[in-house]
């Protein structure tokens, strides 16, 4: 499959099969993520794997969490903790914040973006579903998620994947994604 199409086929996948993620995949993830471009060769990207026992710990902070932030939305909370009970892992991707440089550490964050990608592009080679969470259940904004991975306080949290073996019923149910083209975003110089 050409790149090209496997970047528009590309989906957000929050479904899984009942089926536990083999190491060797997670490593290949991890291992994608590791070829991203990075400023400098800072490589400033840190990687916190939830599964088994830690991830039935991670589900309660998540409930707690969502509890308090949408008392008033009960259904919102039940259809998060959901996706969450039904993703085999989770991996949160962190950021190395440097000391007194904005501009380096911004580009770090960047950089990990583009570790994430790579992450995700592989995922869909090895027959996993991916998502990238950013809010909400993801904690990605809550000290309670950089507590609860143990980051040091010179990393930001980028992202929260959440993968596992797709349901086939519920990617036949996806619509076909669409994009803008790229002729009414691009100013020619």
């Amino acid at each position: 499959m050409s790149l090209l199409l496997q970047l528009k086929e590309r989906r957000s996948v929050r479904d899984y099969m009942e089926r536990e993620v083999e190491d060797e995949k997670i490593k290949a993830l991890l291992e994608a993520a590791t070829w991203a471009p990075n400023d400098r060769m800072r490589e400033p990207w840190r990687f916190y794997v939830i599964k088994g026992e830690a991830k039935d710990r991670y589900e309660k902070l998540a409930e707690g969490y969502l509890q308090e932030r949408f008392k008033a939305k009960p259904n919102l909370v039940e259809s998060s903790l959901k996706s969450l009970r039904n993703t085999p892992v989770n991996i949160v991707v962190t950021s190395e914040i440097v000391p007194g440089d904005e501009a380096a550490s911004k580009d770090n964050e960047y950089a990990v973006c583009c570790a994430i990608h790579s992450m995700w592009l592989v995922a869909k080679e090895l027959g996993l579903g991916f998502v990238w969470r950013t809010r909400g259940v993801g904690l990605v904004h809550d000290q309670r998620m950089h507590e609860f991975i143990g980051s040091p306080e010179n990393e930001v949290i980028i992202g929260n994947l959440c993968i596992g073996y797709p349901d086939e019923q519920a990617l036949e149910k996806m619509k076909p994604s669409k994009r803008t083209p790229f002729e009414e975003k691009t100013i020619w110089l």
